[in-house]
Parts: C-alpha cells; sequence; structure tokens
C-alpha cells in the first residue's frame, strides 16, 4: 500500500469583522421604519373607505419593495450609490409630502430634516 500524507486538522476561518453599529445606523433604521409607518397611516387616513384599506396596505409594502431592492445593505439589485440615494431619497420625499397631505406640515418637516441629516452622514461614512 501507498502511504498517504497524514490530514491535520485545519481551525475554522474567522468570521469577518462586523462593522460597529452606530448611533447613525439607529436613527436611519427608525427613520425608515417612520417612513413605512407613515405610509400605512396616510393610506388608511387619507382615502375613503374601500379604497383605505388598499393603500394602506399597499404603499407600505410598495416603499419597502423598493428599499429592499435597492437601497438595503443587502439590496437584491446592487445599483451605483447614486441611484441607492436617490430612491432613498425618493421614499423620504414620499413619507414628507404624505404628512404634508394630512396636514401636519411641521411632523413632515422634522422628519425630513432627519432623514436627510442621518442619509447624509450614512453615505459619507459608506463611500469613505
Amino acid at each position: 500500500m501507498s502511504e498517504s500524507s497524514p490530514v491535520a486538522p485545519q481551525r475554522p476561518e474567522e468570521p469577518s469583522a462586523r462593522t460597529a453599529v452606530t448611533g447613525v445606523d439607529v436613527v436611519r433604521l427608525l427613520a425608515e421604519i417612520f417612513a413605512f409607518l407613515t405610509f400605512a397611516l396616510w393610506g388608511f387616513l387619507a382615502w375613503p373607505f374601500p379604497w383605505n384599506i388598499v393603500a394602506g396596505l399597499v404603499t407600505p409594502a410598495a416603499g419597502i419593495m423598493l428599499w429592499a431592492l435597492f437601497v438595503s445593505p443587502k439590496a437584491v439589485i446592487p445599483t451605483h450609490p447614486f441611484v441607492r440615494a436617490v430612491v432613498e431619497l425618493l421614499i423620504f420625499a414620499a413619507a414628507t409630502i404624505a404628512w404634508w397631505s394630512m396636514g401636519q406640515a411641521w411632523i413632515g418637516l422634522a422628519f425630513a430634516v432627519v432623514a436627510i441629516t442621518s442619509g447624509v452622514l450614512s453615505g459619507r461614512r459608506r463611500l469613505s
């Protein structure tokens, strides 16, 4: 019989280092959730009865789908950072306009300031 080389056990590879979660990440997540809840609230309150159910369910689902396709960290369709920023801005602008159309301009304005600030800080960190 021929001699075979001994097989030595190898250590499994260390998992890749995760980036630390910062305050900007938390604010960003809260802005995303607030935008999707805004879409649902707008859908249920801004339309008459038969259409409020449809708008209240479809609008946040469409926003979540756009976010998952283009903006999320594990986006289904990898895109250029500029396209990601445009889609993200459109979602946040739509939430701001929804607040304005419900007669709550100050809430919409405050949300816009927080969303844009967190987006700029997050984008700068992601591109650096």
